[in-house]
């Protein structure tokens, strides 16, 4: 018994210490960690975007992209009333005719009106 610990505190053969005789660099210890460090790092904000453009894009596509029923209708009464002729109250001489023909009689009314009073003055 006295055989094996006393070979185990014994030098090995050969003249080897059994260990290492330089230091460990710590220059090239740093480095390397940073460099670890800032690989995860850029590792871990481009998985961030990814998964964050993922989610936009799915919620896009679940909830704006589909237009409901009711929307498409209600798009479709707006252009109609925008964009037509109609008679609201004949006895008032009220009548409805679309935006873009209202817009020109409005400006074509103000110029008139800036023109007579250049014209006055």
């Amino acid at each position: 018994m006295t055989e094996n610990t006393d070979n185990l505190y014994n030098h090995p053969p050969g003249g080897s210490e059994g260990y290492e005789k330089r230091d460990v660099n710590p220059a090239w210890i740093i480095t390397i960690t940073l460099i670890a460090i800032g690989l995860l790092t850029v590792i871990g904000v481009a998985l961030n975007e990814f998964f964050l453009i993922s989610k936009e894009d799915q919620v896009y596509e679940a909830t704006l992209k589909p237009g409901s029923a009711a929307l498409r209708e209600l798009h479709a009464h707006e252009e109609e009333v925008l964009n037509s002729y109609k008679v609201i109250d004949p006895a008032k001489d009220q009548y409805q005719i679309p935006i873009d023909r209202a817009m020109e009689l409005m400006a074509d009314e103000a110029f008139q009106a800036r023109k007579g009073v250049a014209k006055a003055t």
